[in-house]
């Protein structure tokens, strides 16, 4: 169990390393506040998106702008117009007047005149300014108001743009009287006549309930805030969305209004005109594309006055956030949503449900969280917006970045199949991963080691794999040089394509310049497995050059990028005929080079299967110009045996050893090959020229074994009549340390 939950975490380790970061980071760059200003504007969005109430015909507004002004010919209300507009409000029989003008002073004339209104109107509520700001000083209540107690401060709280998203039930004035907002006081006084009226809930540091729900105070990280001032009994204010109804001062003094306007209502003085510098932005002050449009102070106030009432009287609770480890735990998860949807899609087809669209689920998952935490501010839950996008996407991001260093990897990993070249095509060109091919001319090189099959079952899986990384090791560098892509390894084999993908004037002498270099590189390989206690290998290179067919085989399910054609078959067969360390070429690679270039140690002409004429062949011994490589020539001498050795030997047909068993004798002897007489002489027992035999050696008196099998090569080399010459191409290490004795001690 334990082995398949490791197993679990290292497949989601993009998930688990990325959505906890990024959630990590998200809150840390959140607690900086740098977010604040965009989570306003989410809730400002939200609060305009919402359905909007409709108008609360408990408070009226009674606003005073320019035409007032005009009407009564004066830039300032003086006192006596607003004891007479107070006076005629009376008369509607309101449940409260609130009187949003500052009145610490007085402007005559008929400032008595209201004063005596101030007096005899105990459900008026006039304003004080209790604590300045940028934009005003305090402003003193006033006096015969403040002596009755109907006083309320019609401060307001600006956030860092400007806008009014809270709202003050109270505060503590600088002698340290608390001070009941105006808008609160107006709703007392409406909300006596329904019996209600605020208690102070127990346990708690003065909270209260209005009605049944409990009126909890702001704190300085609700929402999107961020160590905002918190000071006073503040909550969000909850705007309703429309205006009241609204009428001007003239309607009023003029008596323009039904008779009822105002009854059992909240009535509220303030001004509304541009001019009166009275009016500050909110939520609905304008949209992206919206020229913002201010709200005046006294229909704020009357918002404040109307949320109340709808707590006492209509149950629409306050808006409402998490505390800050629900709102991180909100964010890890909208991380974990990012991140996992993405991996989830990592694959061509996804992975599940997610095989639709590696995009449009984090697109649906966007959609989940705006509807959501929109759906929530509906039910007046304000949950961070803005902090989940950003881990959403973030962790999205991370992921993709990720998986996109991951393919980095995967095409440094794809470059040790394939030569970064061909990566390039597959990956980057529009025609790379489609299936099907082009005719190209290219040159082909393969190449084998000489009686590794037989090698191979004398030692142990893990030695055989041991001997092909060193020599594939120096080989691949090789080919590396020489820009030479390889198609595959067959075993021990390696199969070399000079030309594709690009095809270069330069194709066939890079292909023989890297056999030559592969050949020489052969000596160092070998000091290697020497040194390592192995036996030494030998190679044989075939090289041709022609049209084949060059691109994706296969299916959608799997395809080989590879070469297919005749002359790729040509060039197994050149290499077949190779012996020890030869480099074999034909003569459409050696036309394409040109003679002059090359050292052609040997010519021959073979008939090779699938072939109806006669191939010529040649062995390079090096090659000049700018590459300047070469072989060193090696004369074998064949020393005749103070006393011959009995074998047999079989013809191999391909891979396929003959039913035939020859007897002879090895009567000469040379570093690399012997030179063997068959059994009587006879012709029709001596094997071909360039033929794979077989050998052992066996005891002189019967036809039992004394040795494991040997391979070699029939060399071209004419011998004397009834013998043949041979190129061992495999010796077990008995043997060759016998005959490399042996050969030592005829040589002396």
């Amino acid at each position: 169990m334990w082995a398949a939950f490791k197993k679990l975490l290292w497949e989601w380790r993009g998930v688990g390393i990325s959505a906890p970061s990024i959630a990590g980071l998200v809150i840390l760059v959140r607690l900086t506040g740098l977010l604040q200003s965009w989570e306003w504007a989410a809730f400002d969005y939200y609060m305009r998106l919402i359905p909007q109430l409709p108008p609360d015909d408990r408070i009226v507004i009674v606003g005073i702008d320019e035409a007032d002004l005009r009407y009564i010919k004066q830039g300032i209300v003086p006192d006596e117009v607003y004891a007479n507009l107070i006076e005629k409000l009376k008369t509607r029989h309101p449940r409260a007047i609130g009187f949003d003008i500052y009145r610490d002073l007085p402007v005559p004339p008929g400032h008595q005149e209201l004063v005596k209104v101030f007096t005899s109107t105990p459900n008026l509520v006039g304003i004080e300014k209790v604590v300045g700001d940028s934009s005003r000083d305090a402003v003193a209540p006033p006096p015969t108001l403040k002596a009755l107690g109907q006083v309320g401060a019609n401060d307001l709280i600006l956030d860092a743009d400007n806008k009014v998203r809270r709202g003050l039930l109270s505060l503590t004035a600088p002698n340290g009287e608390t001070v009941y907002s105006f808008g609160l006081y107006v709703a007392l006084l409406y909300l006596q006549k329904e019996g209600i009226a605020p208690q102070i809930v127990a346990g708690t540091d003065n909270w209260w309930r209005l009605g049944t729900q409990v009126l909890v105070p702001f704190e300085e990280n609700d929402g999107g805030y961020v160590r905002a001032t918190a000071s006073g009994y503040q909550v969000l204010l909850n705007y309703r969305g429309r205006s009241f109804d609204t009428v001007s001062m003239t309607d009023i003094l003029k008596e323009r209004v039904p008779k009822d306007w105002g009854r059992d209502r909240i009535i509220l003085i303030g001004t509304v005109g541009e001019s009166f510098n009275d009016s500050f932005f909110t939520p609905y002050s304008g949209g992206l594309f919206a020229i913002p449009k201010p709200m005046s102070g006294v229909e704020i106030q009357a918002h404040l006055a109307s949320q109340l009432l709808s707590i006492a009287l209509d149950g629409r609770p306050l808006i409402k956030s998490w505390s800050e480890p629900w709102e991180w735990l909100w964010i890890l998860l909208w991380s974990g949503a990012g991140a996992v949807l993405t991996w989830m899609g990592r694959y061509k087809d996804g992975v599940g449900i997610w095989s639709f669209s590696r995009t449009v689920a984090p697109m649906l998952a966007v959609g989940v969280l705006l509807g959501s935490t929109c759906i929530a501010f509906a039910w007046s839950w304000w949950l961070p917006v803005v902090p989940p996008f950003l881990g959403l996407t973030g962790s999205a991001v991370a992921i993709t970045a990720y998986i996109a260093r991951t393919a980095g990897s995967i095409r440094q990993t794809f470059g040790r199949y394939l030569t970064d070249e061909v990566v390039a095509k597959l990956l980057e060109s529009p025609e790379g991963l489609k299936l099907g091919g082009q005719r190209q001319k290219i040159t082909i090189l393969t190449s084998d080691l000489r009686g590794f099959t037989a090698l191979s079952e004398q030692l142990s899986p893990e030695e055989v794999v041991s001997i092909l990384n060193i020599y594939l090791k120096s080989m691949l560098e090789v080919i590396a040089q020489y820009q030479g892509t390889i198609d595959k390894f067959m075993g021990d084999g390696i199969l070399v394509l000079f030309g594709a993908p690009t095809v270069r004037a330069d194709d066939a002498k890079r292909a023989i310049a890297c056999a030559v270099a592969m050949q020489l590189a052969m000596m160092e390989v070998n000091k290697e497995l020497e040194r390592l206690g192995f036996p030494s290998l030998q190679m044989g290179i075939g090289i041709n050059t022609g049209e084949c067919v060059l691109g994706n085989i296969g299916s959608e399910q799997h395809t080989e990028y590879t070469v297919i054609g005749r002359e790729i078959n040509l060039a197994f067969r050149i290499e077949a005929y190779t012996t020890s360390s030869q480099i074999l070429i034909s003569e459409a690679t050696l036309q394409e080079v040109g003679r002059s270039l090359l050292r052609i140690d040997g010519y021959k002409q073979v008939q090779t299967k699938g072939v109806k004429e006669a191939i010529a062949i040649y062995e390079v011994g090096g090659i000049g110009d700018e590459y300047n490589l070469f072989l060193p020539k090696e004369e074998e001498d064949f020393l005749l045996l103070p006393a011959e050795i009995n074998l047999s030997y079989q013809i191999l047909d391909g891979k396929k050893i003959g039913n035939t068993l020859f007897k002879g004798r090895l009567v000469k002897l040379s570093a690399k090959g012997a030179e063997v007489r068959a059994e009587n002489g006879l012709a029709e027992s001596i094997p071909p020229p360039l033929s794979q035999i077989k050998l052992n050696f066996f005891k002189a008196d019967g036809y039992e074994e004394i040795s494991e099998d040997m391979y070699a090569s029939v060399l071209e080399q004419p011998a004397s009549q009834g013998t043949f010459y041979i190129h061992f191409t495999f010796k077990p290490p008995a043997v060759a340390v016998l005959l490399d004795a042996l050969y030592e001690f005829i040589k002396d």
